[in-house]
Formats: structure tokens, C-alpha cells, sequence
């Protein structure tokens, strides 16, 4: 396993549809409070079942952004459908409207974060299938969405073998098709 530095925050792509940008992370960015504002992020979507962190400042009683959690293994063990379920949880992060109510704190829409522990394989293939799915004119192809976000998370050609692992990219095919069906 390679382990190469690259920075915690990776700006991917806007959003237009969203008025957005989309940036892919790791475990230091949502560690970060100061990472996350200096980026605009609002939104965070936690691909991994292994990587919590306390997101709550001390002495507040919520989180500085939104919080989702998908809960992907790196490797073997998701059930297919369950990349399904990841690509409509962000694009429902993206797509919700926090009511005017003080239990909704965070009602800021600003731009989104997807992380996982490395920033390299669960939320890269969640990002790359969202790209794919909203904005084929863009990218055509998993691959073209996997190879854009390769070069701007500084993915290094050593590791690509892993980034995004086979199974992840066979969910991710699967999500494709079964999205592809229900449209």
C-alpha cells in the first residue's frame, strides 16, 4: 500500500445545478473545523463505517455543518446497493432545505465535502458516480469522473490500482445501472 502526501481538502468540481462546489476530503478535513470554513464548506458527507470523529466543539451542543454518514467499508463487505443509497444521500444533502426552526441550526447552504479516511478510494468512487450521474456532458464515463478527480485529489499513478478500489468501482457500475433504470 502506497501512502503519498496530498492535501486534506481537494476541490473537485462546481456544482452549477447546485451553485456549489464539491471538494473531496479526509479524516484531518473533518477533524477541522478551520479547514472545512476556510473551504465554505456547510456539508459533510462521511462515506466511512470506520472514521468518526467528535464534530462538536466543546461546550456547543451541534456540529458547525451538516453531517451525513454512509458507512462504506474499503474493500469487501458492502452490499451493492449500498453505493445506490450513497449517491442519493448526497444528492439529498444537496438537495435539502433546512427548515426555519432553532433545532436546525445550520441552514447556511454552502459548499459540500465527501470524505473517508485517506480521501482516496470510498469517497473518490461516490464522487466520481455522482459526477458521472448529474453531469455526463461532463463525464461521460465513470472513468472520465475517476480520472478527473485522480488528478485534482493529487492521486499518484502507484496507487491508482486502490483508488478507487475494484469493488467500489463495481458498486459504483452497479448504482449507474440501477439509477440509469429508475430515470
Amino acid at each position: 500500500m502506497f501512502d503519498f502526501p496530498r492535501p486534506p481538502i481537494s476541490l473537485v468540481e462546481r456544482l452549477p445545478a447546485w451553485g456549489v462546489d464539491i471538494y473531496v476530503g479526509d479524516s484531518r478535513a473533518l477533524a477541522s473545523p478551520a479547514i472545512l470554513a476556510d473551504h465554505g464548506v456547510t456539508t459533510v458527507v462521511n462515506c466511512a463505517v470506520n472514521l468518526d470523529v467528535n464534530i462538536v466543539p466543546e461546550g456547543a451542543d451541534h456540529a458547525p455543518f451538516r453531517y451525513y454518514k454512509i458507512g462504506l467499508i474499503d474493500g469487501n463487505g458492502n452490499p451493492l446497493d449500498q453505493m445506490i443509497g450513497a449517491y442519493f444521500i448526497l444528492r439529498a444533502a444537496l438537495d435539502q432545505v433546512m427548515p426555519d426552526r432553532p433545532t436546525y441550526p445550520n441552514k447556511a447552504r454552502g459548499n459540500v465535502m465527501v470524505n473517508c479516511r485517506g480521501g482516496r478510494s470510498r469517497s473518490v468512487t461516490l464522487v466520481a458516480l455522482f459526477l458521472h450521474l448529474e453531469m455526463p456532458q461532463d463525464y461521460p464515463t465513470l472513468e472520465a469522473a475517476i480520472d478527473h478527480i485522480r488528478d485534482r485529489r493529487e492521486l499518484r499513478p502507484e496507487e491508482w490500482h486502490e483508488t478507487p478500489k475494484p469493488m467500489l468501482m463495481e458498486a459504483a457500475r452497479h448504482a449507474v445501472r440501477q439509477v440509469e433504470r429508475l430515470r
